[in-house]
């Protein structure tokens, strides 16, 4: 059932675009009458994500993105249209209304939920029985408290081929159903399998408590050692973190980040509840974003080994592209969090803590255990590669201060390195400055990226229907004024949609606030939508402008249609001559 406009206007009017946008993105400069602040949606370090309170919309000059609050809602938390307004509603205190089949569930997305749900709850009451005594024997050896097997949920996967599936079908669940949250595999004979079996089961919950995929570790002899839920309608595993909905209500103001998932319930249960994990992948750029939501802090604790340390100043370039301060721990004498607590206790994990270093400190702690600095060569390879990392710090005195460190390392003077790392600065700011030019060298750079830039095939024909668009958004009375218009004489077919909807609206008496037209778009159509809605319109003689408008459609129509005229009768002329006629 489509939900009533009369609904989504009053809900969009209690929605203030800045006031829901600020309890996911700091809005901490102003440019005009618009707010800016970095966008929740790609990495960057100058903000260039624009909230128009005036128009109630947002667009990032950046990545493109845009839209009205419910395409804010829809982007930011992953969420289906109906879903986005049912959010919004309970924030702003409003009932859903009722759909007309009561009795079913609302859409594909609610059943891969529920279904999750009831497949947590039997991995969770599985360890009661002697399908999962493995699981709780491997639950006692690593030291896990019943509280933390409480408080994640905690399950096990039964040793069947089977087990999970035989339940969920006899509660109603379908092949498909458990197809869709992948719970299940398809064999070559057409048969089902579970897709875990015999593993200690991790659920994955979301900021917002719900199951969305599962994580789990193999209790016997097999790879992979980790398994995720692959991709589903509810979950992303590039997307999310496993502890999410417990770290974010830590109140120590920042992010413990480690590899595993055992490790992040030992972290929990000595009292450090901010770990989190990035299930068992890489970390991306949407996990980092994901977490400067909530905190502009993180520690990196991952693993000891050189795959950990490599793993970490990945990490860290990914942390500094969003602005937040990183730190890295050094765990010595353990191969990862967990073995370290259970040998030395949270207090000493604590003093550990307290003794991370930043992320300056860690990279040049690593390019120091490269090079021997016994030997001339040794030292000289250090100190290019040292003095070119200084180069990239952008405050003054803390280069000043590491530049003393990579001297003494090196036995050399500190003006030495001083020389090197400005060598180096110069070197950088050439190269980034040829990138700039050969950027600026693009048409699409002009005013937008490519990803949020209109092009159209004829842009005389296009700015009269962008102006068209705006005037009736503008003044909806002019959408009676458009007379035998229709989309089909627009020569953009996304505009041509666009004026559609917009005229639609307007001469039906419904609201055609930006937000509102955008909620009716795809995630391509709003940014492009919101793109367009950035250039200014003049109320000034409105009605004459829309004339206007409408006249230089025709007239680019009329003169296409000539064109394609032209081109039919020279390639009659080219066949006859071609036949000898």
């Amino acid at each position: 059932m489509a939900i009533p406009d009369s609904f989504l206007e009053e809900l969009v009017s209690r929605s203030d675009i800045v006031d829901v946008v600020s309890e996911y993105v700091p809005l901490t400069k102003r440019s005009g009458s618009n707010l800016f602040g970095l966008c929740p949606f790609h990495s960057e370090k100058t903000p260039s994500f624009s909230v128009a309170p005036d128009k109630q919309i947002y667009h990032c000059f950046g990545c493109g993105k845009g839209g009205g609050v419910i395409n804010f809602i829809m982007e930011i938390e992953n969420l289906p249209f109906r879903d986005a307004v049912a959010l919004l509603a309970r924030r702003a205190g409003m009932e859903m209304p009722e759909d007309d089949t009561p009795g079913e569930l609302r859409s594909k997305r609610a059943r891969i939920l529920q279904l999750n749900r009831d497949a947590a709850r039997f991995f969770y009451e599985n360890l009661s029985r002697p399908d999962g005594a493995a699981a709780v024997e491997y639950i006692n050896r690593r030291g896990i408290a019943a509280a933390m097997v409480k408080r994640f949920g905690l399950g096990a996967a039964p040793d069947k081929w089977t087990g999970l599936s035989d339940a969920m079908l006899d509660m109603g669940y379908t092949v498909g159903e458990l197809a869709d949250a992948g719970l299940v595999k398809r064999g070559r004979n057409g048969g089902i399998y579970d897709t875990f079996r015999n593993r200690l089961i991790f659920p994955v919950i979301d900021a917002r408590g719900s199951v969305i995929g599962f994580s789990g570790r193999i209790l016997g002899d097999g790879e992979p050692k980790y398994l995720n839920s692959p991709d589903t309608p509810v979950f992303t595993k590039s997307r999310n973190l496993f502890a999410l909905n417990l770290a974010k209500k830590s109140k120590r103001g920042m992010f413990i980040l480690v590899e595993g998932n055992v490790d992040v319930v030992s972290l929990h249960q000595a009292g450090f509840d901010c770990a989190v994990a990035s299930l068992g992948t890489s970390l991306t750029p949407e996990q980092v974003l994901l977490m400067s939501r909530y905190t502009k802090n993180v520690v990196i604790a991952y693993d000891a080994d050189s795959a950990g340390v490599k793993a970490a100043q990945r990490a860290i370039g990914m942390f500094e592209k969003t602005g937040m301060n990183v730190r890295v721990l050094r765990i010595e004498g353990a191969k990862d969090p967990d073995e370290f607590i259970k040998k030395n206790g949270a207090d000493a994990f604590s003093v550990l803590l307290d003794k991370s270093e930043n992320h300056t400190e860690y990279k040049l702690m690593s390019i120091r255990a490269k090079h021997d600095l016994n030997t001339d060569d040794g030292r000289l390879d250090y100190l290019k590669e040292a003095t070119e990392m200084l180069a990239q710090v952008s405050n003054a005195v803390e280069r000043e201060i590491y530049a003393r460190h990579v001297a003494d390392d090196a036995e050399v003077s500190v003006e030495a390195v001083k020389t090197e790392v400005d060598k180096a600065g110069r070197r950088l700011r050439a190269i980034r400055k040829k990138q700039r030019e050969r950027q600026n060298m693009r048409p699409e750079a002009a005013i937008q990226p490519a990803a949020s830039s209109l092009r159209y095939e004829n842009p005389a024909s296009a700015a009269a229907e962008e102006g068209i668009v705006r005037l009736i958004i503008m003044d909806p009375s002019l959408a009676f004024k458009t007379g035998e218009l229709k989309k089909e004489d627009f020569t953009s077919p996304f505009l041509g949609k666009i004026f559609e909807t917009v005229r639609g609206r307007a001469q039906a008496g419904e609201d055609v606030s930006p937000p509102l037209v955008a909620a009716g778009l795809t995630a391509d159509e709003a940014a492009q939508f919101t793109t367009l809605m950035q250039r200014p319109v003049s109320a000034a003689n409105a009605a004459q402008a829309l004339g206007d408008y409408i006249d230089k459609i025709k007239t680019e129509k009329l003169k296409n249609s000539a064109g394609r005229d032209l081109l039919a009768v020279r390639e009659r002329l080219r066949e006859k001559k071609g036949f000898g006629g």
